[in-house]
């Protein structure tokens, strides 16, 4: 009777919500992963960067990107995310590339506009031992953690990006991280769920294969020799002359 118990329990409903930040990253491989080990389990996926009622929505695991999950759940700290301060090559060459945090003000900037809110999300430094918040002018924003991400890889503007979403676009050529002295490493991913007892098998196996694939995977921050290789390209990287540039008038 337990293991046909156990047979039961790998199957049905799997309740999990995630913000939209973090789920092609981070959450689709475990998803992935998870439904070629368990194809009777049925994943009902939430895209939403709140913490609702737990029982209410009836979640069966949560993840979350930047502080610890309240509210009476027990919650697992998976991977430290960075800030990451990005430009495209393509921007660099043709306006430079930042140097100082203030430097900012003369450049065009994404925004990101919290979806839960409604607010646009300052921009956050790590300034010696203290996190200082910056209110970014922006010149394109969005809610949508993706659609901003391209605007930075098309060479719209610098954009300040979690370092899940960076860090494959800089080691693939098409961004640059800049100001890598000031990379914020405060905020981090967490899983959450409701006991650390009552758990279907199901929602158990789940949790330990997102901690397996995901726990402080490499795949997902820079390290310090990337990100320095990476400054000292932007140094040497010339700044394009604008076409106006050398003309006398």
């Amino acid at each position: 009777h337990g293991a046909r118990r156990g047979r039961e329990e790998m199957a049905g409903p799997l309740r999990i919500v995630a913000p939209r930040s973090i789920l092609l990253e981070v959450i689709w491989p475990v998803l992935d992963e998870f439904c070629r080990r368990h194809p009777r389990v049925e994943p009902d996926v939430q895209l939403d960067d709140r913490i609702g009622n737990w029982v209410e929505d009836r979640v069966d695991v949560g993840f979350r990107s930047g502080y610890p999950p309240e509210g009476g759940v027990v919650a697992r700290r998976l991977l430290t995310l960075q800030l990451l301060v990005c430009a495209a090559p393509a921007y660099i060459a043709r306006h430079g590339a930042p140097a100082t945090i203030e430097d900012l003000a003369q450049h065009r900037c994404t925004g990101f506009r919290h979806a839960a809110t409604g607010k646009s999300m300052p921009w956050e430094f790590q300034v010696g031992d203290d996190i200082v918040a910056r209110n970014i002018a922006q010149a394109f924003c969005t809610n949508d953690v993706e659609a901003e991400a391209r605007a930075v890889v098309g060479g719209h503007a610098v954009g300040q990006l979690i370092g899940t979403t960076a860090a494959p676009l800089v080691r693939s050529g098409q961004l640059v991280p800049l100001l890598t002295q000031h990379i914020a490493q405060h905020l981090a991913l967490y899983v959450y769920y409701g006991s650390r007892t009552a758990l279907p098998a199901r929602v158990r196996a789940f949790i330990d294969l997102a901690v397996e694939i995901v726990a402080n995977n490499p795949a997902y921050t820079l390290a310090p020799h990337e990100l320095a290789a990476a400054a000292a390209g932007t140094k040497r990287r010339p700044r394009r002359s604008s076409p106006a540039a050398g003309k006398v008038r």
